[in-house]
């Protein structure tokens, strides 16, 4: 019988985790089964186990907002035409829980993965780089050679905002605080890395040789937020996508009245609920071609069976790993 992980009540990650099994019924009309899942640990997923992510499910419930895995059956008037068929590897539904072994889901919430994708990448493939993807294009410079500048530059999304600002033909300023990720950082493709400090803007004007910046990614907020935006062009946009510092956003009104800044904020759970089908199928298969290419890629430190989630959400929740950690199953 497939295992899923659970938590009967919000609180730490490593005291109320724990896994169940259960037996699985045939898929009804309409529903497929899906097994063999694998599925990151993110920091949403943890916070929403402790109970303070702005959205949360009830417990008992099981942690995982995004996941793959293959379809092992289908039942009555799921066509193959539609692309669920036995041996397809599919993107599990947004927030669905994805912390299990298998599961029994409606086919028309599924999204069919080329096979030349690569699996953990697809498994991967629905939280950091959509964010980069969808800032980057709802927000970002449309004309190649544009600039953009970010801090936290190495994390996750950060990572890819370098690799597919440089596919669609953008510049990178990144701006981070430890020396050694200069190097590291530029040989993924950033075009210029620079460190967090009070010579930032200076800095970036240099690196840029003047160029006007028209975007500025933040996940961190505070003193580093109104480095970014002290940077941008006049009637420049700053997204706001995560906080790190913990530190509020203070934006001198110097920055609205005579540059005409922009302060947008970016969730991208809110826009795969407001996003139309057929605009998350686009962004989904250029994403496909990109990882099937390579240029989206996630290091992975661990793959972990969902028996041993407790020990995953510990290793997850450290610092200083040299990638992500997986719960499930490898292909």
């Amino acid at each position: 019988m497939p295992t899923a992980a659970i938590y009967s009540r919000h609180g730490n990650p490593l005291e109320v985790l724990e896994t169940v099994t259960a037996e699985l019924s045939a898929p009804g009309p309409g529903e497929a089964l899906v097994s063999g899942i694998l599925a990151p640990i993110n920091p949403a997923d943890l916070n929403a186990i402790e109970g303070t992510y702005p959205t949360r499910q009830q417990p008992p419930a099981t942690p995982g907002v995004e996941g793959a895995g293959v379809v092992t059956a289908v039942g009555p008037g799921v066509e193959a035409s539609s692309g669920i068929a036995p041996g397809v590897t599919v993107l599990l539904p947004h927030g669905y829980g994805t912390w299990r072994e298998a599961g029994v889901l409606k086919a028309d919430q599924l999204t069919p993965v080329p096979q030349d994708v690569p699996f953990r990448e697809a498994a991967m493939l629905k939280i950091n780089p959509a964010t980069a993807w969808r800032m980057l294009h709802d927000f970002g410079p449309q004309e190649e050679g544009g600039w953009v500048i970010q801090n936290a530059a190495n994390s996750a999304v950060g990572r890819h905002v370098i690799a597919i600002a440089r596919e669609l033909g953008l510049k990178t300023v990144n701006v981070v605080r430890r020396a050694e990720l200069i190097g590291e950082l530029t040989g993924i493709g950033a075009d210029a890395v620079i460190l967090e400090n009070d010579a930032t803007k200076e800095n970036i004007a240099e690196v840029t040789q003047g160029a006007p910046i028209s975007l500025a990614l933040n996940a961190v907020g505070g003193e580093s937020a109104m480095r970014l935006a002290s940077a941008l062009a006049p009637g420049g946009v700053m997204v706001t996508y995560g906080a790190m510092s913990r530190q509020a956003l203070k934006i001198p009104a110097g920055q609205l009245i005579f540059k005409d800044l922009q302060f947008r904020g970016f969730w991208v759970s809110r826009w795969y609920e407001q996003a139309d089908p057929a605009d998350r199928q686009a962004m989904f298969l250029r994403l496909f071609d990109l990882a099937r290419l390579g240029v989206i890629h996630t290091p992975v430190e661990r793959v972990y069976p969902v028996a041993e989630v407790r020990e995953a959400a510990a290793r997850a929740m450290e610092g200083e790993r040299s990638g992500k950690i997986l719960l499930g199953t490898e292909r």
